[in-house]
């Protein structure tokens, strides 16, 4: 069971890193795939922690991080949305 989850969590990061380096015209998709790149993170915090019987603090850590970079990313993509009218990188790059 725990190699399944495992695989899982490194596949998950293998996906979003693909998704974040094909798919990069618009900034929400960026967001997500970097969003899905943190859950794999911590599903693979919390399946090698419970196998090795360690702390289990550092997953809630990163989940911590993880919405803080999330809120911040709105808060940005809001802003260059209200500023340009649109999400895609290519024109939010030259002008910010």
């Amino acid at each position: 069971m725990m190699e399944k989850l495992s695989l899982l969590g490194i596949f998950m990061v293998f996906i979003s890193l693909f998704t974040l380096s094909k798919q990069t015209t618009h900034l929400l998709n960026c967001l997500l795939s970097l969003e899905m790149m943190l859950l794999g993170l911590i599903l693979l915090t919390v399946v090698i922690l419970s196998m090795t019987m360690l702390n289990i603090m550092m997953p809630l850590f990163l989940l911590t991080l993880g919405a803080c970079e999330a809120s911040l990313g709105l808060c940005l993509l809001v802003t260059i949305m209200r500023y340009l009218g649109t999400d895609l990188t290519a024109s939010s790059l030259y002008k910010c």
